[in-house]
C-alpha cells in the first residue's frame, strides 16, 4: 500500500483529511496524517524496501466509537494492519486517537 491508496482510504470515510494539520479550524470529526518515521526492510547491508511508519490522527470533541468505528473498518477492509493510541489534549479539549500503519 501506498501513501497514495492510503489517503484515498481515508478519504473514503467522509471526514476533512489533512497530512500534518489544517490551515483552518475543523469540525470534529477530522483526520490528519503525518510519516511519522521508517521501518525498512533491510537485506544484504542495504534497504531492500522502504517502509515508513504512518500515524493516522482521528481529532474528536468527545469518546466517538462511530469516527472511530469508521477508520477501523476501512483499514480492516484494507487489510493494514494497526496500533492504536488514544489521547485527551487538555489544552484543545478534544481526544487525539493515532492509528500506526506501514505503507511502502
Amino acid at each position: 500500500m501506498t501513501l497514495k491508496e492510503l489517503v484515498s482510504i481515508l478519504r473514503q470515510s467522509g471526514y476533512p483529511v489533512a497530512y500534518s494539520h489544517f490551515d483552518n479550524p475543523q469540525e470534529f470529526p477530522y483526520i490528519t496524517y503525518l510519516t511519522a518515521l521508517s521501518n525498512n526492510f533491510h537485506a544484504d547491508d542495504s534497504v531492500y524496501q522502504k517502509v515508513d511508519t504512518v500515524q493516522i490522527e482521528l481529532y474528536t470533541d468527545k469518546k466517538d466509537l462511530q469516527a472511530e468505528n469508521t477508520v477501523e473498518q476501512l483499514l480492516n477492509e484494507n487489510n493494514l494492519s494497526y496500533e492504536v493510541t488514544e489521547n485527551y489534549i487538555d489544552t484543545e479539549r478534544m481526544f487525539q486517537r493515532i492509528y500506526e500503519t506501514g505503507v511502502i
